[in-house]
Formats: C-alpha cells, structure tokens, sequence
C-alpha cells in the first residue's frame, strides 16, 4: 500500500510540474465548452451536446494514451523510479499507483464534459460510464508502452500511431460499413457509438470495453515483467 501512495504521490507531483501535461486535461473540455457556446447554440443545424461528445471521443481514445506513454517513458529513461526497483514494485503495485492517477484525472474531465453537456441523469450516467471505462482502457495502453519504450523518443514513436489507430478509426468507420464491423472490437469505437446515440443500451458496449481492459492488462503485466522499470 505505500508503494502506490507513494507512485500516485509521485504523479502528481510530476503533473504540477509539467504544465503541459496539465493542459492536455483542460484543453479539450475547454474547447468543447467554447465550441458549444459560440457555435452549437447559435446554430439550430448542429445538435447541442456535438462538440461535447466529439471532444470527449477524442480525449478518452486519443489524448490520454500519449501522455501516459510519455510520462512513464521519462521517469525510466530518468531512472527517477530506482526506489521501486530497488522495493521490488509489483506489476499491479505500479499499475494501480500511476495508472490510478490519470483514472482520476481523466474521470474529473470527464464529469466537466457533463457538465458542459445538456444531458437527461440517465444520459449523464451512460456518458460518465463509457467514458470512464474508456479511460482505463487507454491508461492501460498508455502504460504498456511507457513500460515497453526505452525512452520519451521511443515512447512518441511507438505511442502516436497506436493512440491515432484507436482514436481515428471509428472517425473513419462512419463512412465505411467493414471497417465499423472491424472497429466493433474497439473500445474507442463503443465510447463512439453510446456518446453519438444514447438510446443504444450500454450494456453491450461496456462489456467490449471490459474485454479491451482484460487484455490490456495482461500485455501491461508481460511487458512490466520483461521491460520492468529499469527499462
């Protein structure tokens, strides 16, 4: 239990200290709110809460999967986690500490969208669970390949292609019948389709996204227990 006070400690330490990683948590329910005040309101065509859910998509499937990858690729190339290597941190550990604050961290964001949202309590509730099982979802991706690079270079490399996949791909099964068959297995692709109608039950998509969460975790324990975080 000290081990993950004193990782999440860490974090957030490290966040008050890089102003850009501040932003990325502020930034896209900030344009979304102004988005939503000077154009969704003055313009009958578009529909209220699109720039809300269009942001959100973007920041649970996209936003966070860099960040994450970046921040724990620098401590390793840092060796600023020595004492954890030393206390022979678990997988899990190191997992619930680092991972568990940008949980948080994405969850306030996520409850700030609804709150720019004009949504019903049962929508808001949908919203707040897709999105915040989305956010594990790309924690978890974010961390496996922290872990995995050997260094913020790598980390970028490895992390934007695999961040713009995930993030894009339902973008582009809009127009394009295989590739949404394809993209059903995603969970960018179920936060896509509950935020965009929620008379879909979530019950469906929430258990795809619980299977993307399985999965992720095991690859960040394979990764953790070959790389760990020596690097």
């Amino acid at each position: 239990m000290k081990s993950i006070k004193a990782i999440f400690a860490k974090q957030a330490k490290d966040m008050l200290k890089s102003p850009m990683a501040l932003v990325m948590f502020l930034v896209f329910p900030a344009v979304a709110l102004m988005m939503t005040q000077l154009v969704a309101k003055s313009n009958d065509d578009i529909p209220a809460n699109m720039f809300v859910t269009m942001m959100a998509a973007i920041f649970a499937g996209m936003g966070l999967i860099t960040a994450v990858s970046d921040a724990i690729a620098e401590d390793i190339e840092r060796r600023s986690l020595r004492f954890l290597v030393i206390a022979g941190v678990k997988p899990y550990q190191y997992l619930i500490g680092a991972g568990g604050f940008y949980l948080l961290g994405g969850t306030v964001t996520s409850v700030a969208f609804a709150l720019i949202g004009d949504f019903t309590m049962t929508e808001t509730f949908k919203f707040l669970a897709i999105m915040v099982s989305g956010v594990a979802a790309s924690v978890l991706i974010g961390a496996t390949i922290g872990i995995y690079a050997k260094n913020r270079q790598m980390s970028t490399a490895l992390g934007m292609p695999v961040a713009m996949l995930v993030g894009f791909t339902p973008m582009v099964a809009t127009f394009n019948e295989p590739i949404e068959r394809v993209a059903g297995v995603l969970y960018t692709q179920q936060i896509n389709v509950i935020v965009n109608d929620f008379s879909i039950s979530i019950y469906r998509p929430l258990l795809v996204i619980a299977s993307n969460i399985a999965v992720l975790t095991v690859l960040f324990i394979i990764a953790y227990k070959k790389k760990g975080l020596k690097g």
